[in-house]
């Protein structure tokens, strides 16, 4: 199998576009890619498919075989992938995802893409959609009880479902402890990914992601946009904001015109292979 390992802040991926459709075995195929001892080693497998309504199609499995509706790094890859490797010429793309229709602008270095604009679309805010178990809208720091913590949080999805808390330290959360805790949580039906978050201004925060289905990863693109969402609606923050991430920065605005999320940031290849599957 062909692959093309990839980055967006860290957050990596084993990207592959030899398929016409996705094959029955995908989940044993993504858990054997993306392990780090036997395998590439990944936080998921991406395959960039023939699409009828868009250039291509998205579909992303974690690590652990189970498949996200999007990935806000993963598109960007994606749409980096697509540029340089032939797929399409232009410089605005569409890409077709579980969670709908992604509009790409691609910035370009020297005839390559070095950073990619996501329409990430609107946030769904309403509780039981999101989804949780809660009937409200927005489901705003409602408080969540753990083994020995508890945590005031806001539910947003980006298409896929996000726990945002907002901390005096991130240093000071155990986020291979609770993290686990909060995505398994009963409040959150199709479990949930978990952004630990540290205002330092209303334009700049630095976040921390535990991500459903990977675990600790290093950068979290749908969790960025999620954390401009819940720092606009906590009063924290602005609508452009600065996000910090282990693997390094996105901007996100969200936008009042016409209600949607834009996250800018960088996509990288890191090398092509082959992997030879037992």
């Amino acid at each position: 199998m062909k692959f093309v390992k990839m980055h967006g802040l860290g957050n990596d991926f084993a990207v592959v576009a030899e398929f016409s459709h996705v094959p029955a075995d995908i989940a044993t195929r993504a858990i054997a890619v993306c392990d780090r001892h036997f395998g590439v080693g990944a936080d998921g497998l991406v395959l960039i498919l023939p699409s009828d309504v868009a250039d291509v199609q998205m579909r992303i499995f974690n690590a652990d075989g189970t498949e996200p509706e999007q990935c806000g790094n993963a598109v960007r890859c994606v749409g980096k992938y697509a540029y340089d490797y032939g797929l399409v010429t232009s410089d605005t793309i569409t890409v077709e995802t579980r969670a709908g229709l992604q509009r790409l602008r691609l910035f370009l270095a020297e005839g390559r893409v070095a950073s990619v604009e996501v329409d990430m679309g609107a946030p769904i805010l309403q509780g039981l959609a999101v989804p949780t178990t809660v009937d409200a809208e927005p489901v705003r720091e409602h408080p969540v009880a753990i083994t020995d913590a508890s945590y005031p949080i806001t539910a947003v999805s980006m298409g896929n479902p996000h726990a945002v808390i907002f901390v005096d330290d991130l240093e000071q959360v155990p986020l291979h402890q609770h993290g686990p805790e909060l995505e398994t949580h009963a409040l959150f039906p199709r479990k949930t990914n978990v952004e630990f978050v540290e205002v330092h201004s209303r334009t700049e925060v630095t976040m921390h992601v535990w991500e459903r289905g990977v675990g600790e990863t290093l950068a979290c693109g749908s969790g960025a946009c999620a954390v401009g969402v819940a720092g606009v609606l906590t009063g924290r923050t602005d609508r452009r904001v600065l996000v910090h991430l282990k693997g390094g920065d996105l901007q996100i605005d969200w936008r009042e015109a016409d209600g949607r999320v834009y996250m800018t940031g960088p996509a990288v290849v890191v090398y092509e292979g082959t992997l030879y599957l037992q």
